[in-house]
């Protein structure tokens, strides 16, 4: 029963969807961390072509089992936990494709944490979010704040943080934090959609972006100039780009055909 907790499926394209399915509340625990973990070290070793991120039930998680903080005896043992914890999500971030997090309904602490080490955030109108540690004297540890901060700003990071409310969808649309949000009935089949259309596009080139990104996140502007072009240069060497620059030329935009090579 708790291998089945965490599904990691794929399509003839490349698609692969990773799903969380820990009934009643998809809480936080040791145990679904570890299939977790599993989950991503596969990734890593057989990549995809796009990942979608997705939740069973009527939430997508009401947060951590707390009877994990209380085991916490001392606190270099919650910094043992907390640093594996936050593993998790950096390892989701390197992942050196894209990325898509589907948020169906609330969305609390880790599950939060993780759709934002994902690049591309998906939320159904319904969907409400939060990182609510505060209830129990904590501080959020897996890249949360951080990761907040850089999508919306320090200021919005510490509103969201320290209120420990929840917010809806679109308020972070309008953030910046939610990409796109999208109506209730049809949702799961729209972000499967949209995943799957990131999938059969320039994947290589999706790949690139994420790098070039990477390095404007550690040094701003300047940084990422330094390493643009060389990144950019070595998608001469794929298949999709050379393919599709003939398929431009022949057939105009818009036709060619990528396979991630």
């Amino acid at each position: 029963m708790a291998a089945q907790q965490v599904r990691l499926e794929r399509d003839a394209v490349g698609l692969a969807v990773l799903t969380v399915d820990a009934p009643p509340l998809n809480l936080y625990t040791a145990g679904l961390h570890d299939l977790l973990e599993a989950a991503v070290e596969d990734l890593g070793e057989r990549p995809a072509r796009a990942l979608l991120v997705r939740f069973e039930g009527k939430v997508v998680s009401g947060g951590v089992d707390v009877g994990l903080f209380d085991a916490q005896e001392t606190s270099a043992r919650a910094k043992v936990l907390f640093d594996r914890m936050l593993e998790l999500p950096d390892r989701v971030a390197a992942l050196p494709f894209p990325t898509v997090f589907a948020a169906h309904g609330l969305c609390l602490t880790w599950a939060f944490e993780l759709a934002l080490a994902c690049d591309i955030v998906l939320a159904a109108e319904r969907a409400r979010f939060g990182l609510v540690e505060k209830v129990v004297g904590l501080t959020p540890t897996m890249g949360g704040t951080q990761r907040l901060a850089a999508r919306a700003g320090v200021g919005r990071a510490k509103e969201f943080v320290m209120t420990g409310d929840r917010y809806d969808a679109a308020t972070l649309e309008r953030w910046g934090v939610v990409n796109r949000v999208l109506p209730d009935e049809g949702f799961d089949d729209a972000a499967l959609e949209f995943t799957h259309a990131l999938a059969t596009g320039p994947t290589l080139a999706h790949a690139a972006t994420k790098r070039v990104l990477a390095h404007f996140e550690s040094g701003g502007v300047a940084e990422a100039n330094a390493h643009v072009t060389a990144i950019a240069a070595e998608l001469f060497d794929t298949e999709d780009l050379r393919g599709a620059v003939r398929s431009f030329l022949a057939d105009g935009p818009g036709k060619a055909t990528f396979r991630g090579r």
